[in-house]
């Protein structure tokens, strides 16, 4: 994967982070940098730590996997792009979180972080086979997430509740969008 293709997936999984931290700001309704630095802080962190904990574990079967991989990982990227897709089509409910409670931003660090998981496991699957190959990934999906969770928080704070546009629906187009390019670069390529 380029740097490119990195950042808008680094893009892509940050979306979650930058919706609850835009809710966060929508509920206390003024900047709070040292929450909005603890969340993304926590936030950033998941995203990195989520995709190397899937990669272990991707990459003890990847030898089992490798003829069907570029098929796993095209799965695995729709689904939570349908997925993130068919969030970003509901209706946007009420935020019931204190955003100000370390056990919530835990709790919504780790809830939001999910998806990096899977991404991990497809990441045994590209060739990515080494712990050093994996750092420019996990740096920058944690790095992106950090930023749009301040950014997200910001926004929030500033604009209340008149934001309407939802995140998860372009970045599950991102994702989807990142696994029919690895499909199609495969299939080309066999």
């Amino acid at each position: 994967m380029g740097v490119l293709e990195l950042f808008l997936l680094a893009l892509g999984l940050a979306a979650d982070c930058f919706t609850v931290s835009v809710a966060g700001g929508v509920l206390l309704r003024r900047v709070n940098w040292p929450l909005f630095f603890r969340m993304a802080f926590f936030f950033g962190l998941f995203q990195a730590v989520m995709p190397l904990l899937g990669w272990l574990g991707g990459s003890t079967f990847s030898g089992y996997v490798q003829p069907v991989d570029h098929w796993v990982a095209f799965g695995l990227l729709s689904f939570l792009g349908f997925k993130m897709v068919a969030e970003g089509c509901k209706p946007q409910e009420e935020a019931r979180f204190d955003p100000s409670r370390l056990s919530y931003v835990l709790v919504l660090a780790v809830g939001t972080s999910i998806d990096a998981f899977a991404v991990g496991i497809t990441f045994a699957f590209m060739g990515y086979g080494s712990l050093s190959s994996l750092s420019l990934p996990l740096w920058m999906i944690g790095i992106v997430s950090f930023v749009a969770s301040v950014v997200g928080s910001c926004l929030g704070a500033w604009c209340g509740r008149r934001m309407k546009f939802r995140m998860e629906f372009v970045g599950g187009i991102v994702l989807i969008a990142i696994g029919l390019r690895i499909l199609i670069e495969h299939l080309v390529t066999e």
